[in-house]
């Protein structure tokens, strides 16, 4: 695993999250210019201030402090990112089938249940996916 400054995963880190300098700043109730700083490499944050830091960035403190690979602090968080619209696209995918089978006559309404209740249970999932993330 390749090492990193710490700057270069803060920097990395907030990229990722399509934060800016300002907006990480106003997070971390500093400026822009201390988190400059901080990704430079010419400062480091208060200790007091980098369990924040990490949650903003969503890494654990041991993650930000021994500068892992960013790719590898996000991987979790991208697929949490694809469970809703996965879960989606199998609740369309049913309702699909139901659909068309229904029109072939090729699907008893005791088959469709089923179907239609996995769809509806992949929807809520799907709610309850994208409101975690």
């Amino acid at each position: 695993m390749k090492q990193q400054t710490f700057g270069t995963t803060v920097a990395a880190l907030r990229k990722a999250r399509g934060m800016t300098q300002l907006d990480l700043a106003d997070r971390m109730g500093v400026t822009d210019k201390a988190v400059s700083k901080w990704e430079r490499d010419l400062s480091f944050p208060d200790t007091a201030s980098l369990p924040k830091l990490a949650e903003t960035l969503g890494v654990t403190v041991d993650e930000l402090m021994l500068g892992r690979q960013a790719e590898t602090a996000l991987a979790p968080t991208k697929a949490a990112q694809l469970i809703p619209l996965i879960l989606q696209g199998v609740a369309l995918a049913m309702g699909i089938a139901v659909t068309v089978l229904a029109a072939l006559h090729q699907l008893e309404a005791d088959d469709a249940l089923p179907m239609l209740g996995l769809g509806l249970a992949c929807l809520a999932a799907a709610q309850l996916a994208g409101r975690e993330t």
